[in-house]
């Protein structure tokens, strides 16, 4: 620690200037410098765990969460011609299997368990809107209420058309109308994989 400057008073019946002196200055801005930092409000702080000069995350975007961050595309959304029609109604997201995903947005579980031979989990989100995550070992129940990034299930290999390792299905459907998942992220960088376009239709 730096030792503090001694201050001398000014005697009486000295008259006081108006300006510091410059000697005085050059031995009280080292202290300043250090104590400043401390006591000024507003200065940023380095997050609880994170390296020194670290940036904090941004927030997500519109409140959506990626359910597979750091995963690319291996397949796009593709909406059907008709309601029974050809197309791919969501996004095929590349992954390992164990990876675990997570919910896009809050809402409630509206199915967990196996559906046609798949583990698939689908979340009930406001304004009639539902995702869908498949094949995804569930670790939520139907009826549970859950937070926007909250951990719903694990990824787990076997989806068909897939060249990863393991891809997650991701759906998006408000109503009887198939989205695509990717614009309730908003703005985001998304990854292409090279997909081949005779890969058979999913769902």
């Amino acid at each position: 620690m730096l030792p503090l400057p001694r201050i001398f008073p000014v005697r009486a019946g000295h008259r006081r200037s108006g300006h510091v002196r410059p000697a005085l200055l050059a031995r009280l801005l080292p202290v300043l410098l250090i104590v400043a930092p401390a006591v000024l409000p507003g200065t940023a702080a380095t997050a609880p765990g994170a390296e020194p000069g670290a940036e904090a995350p941004p927030p997500p975007r519109n409140g959506w969460h990626h359910p597979l961050p750091g995963s690319a595309v291996s397949r796009p959304f593709a909406p059907p011609t008709s309601a029974y029609g050809p197309g791919h109604r969501g996004v095929d997201l590349s992954g390992v299997p164990g990876a675990t995903v997570a919910a896009a947005d809050a809402g409630v579980v509206g199915y967990a368990g196996q559906l046609a031979g798949r583990p698939v989990v689908s979340i009930e989100h406001a304004g009639g809107l539902r995702t869908t995550y498949e094949p995804v070992r569930p670790t939520v129940e139907a009826g549970r209420r859950v937070a926007a990034g909250q951990p719903i299930g694990v990824l787990e290999a076997g989806h068909p058309g897939c060249a990863a390792p393991a891809c997650l299905h991701w759906g998006a459907r408000r109503d009887a109308d198939y989205l695509d998942p990717l614009a309730l992220l908003g703005a985001v960088e998304v990854r292409l994989l090279p997909w081949d376009a005779a890969a058979p239709v999913g769902s």
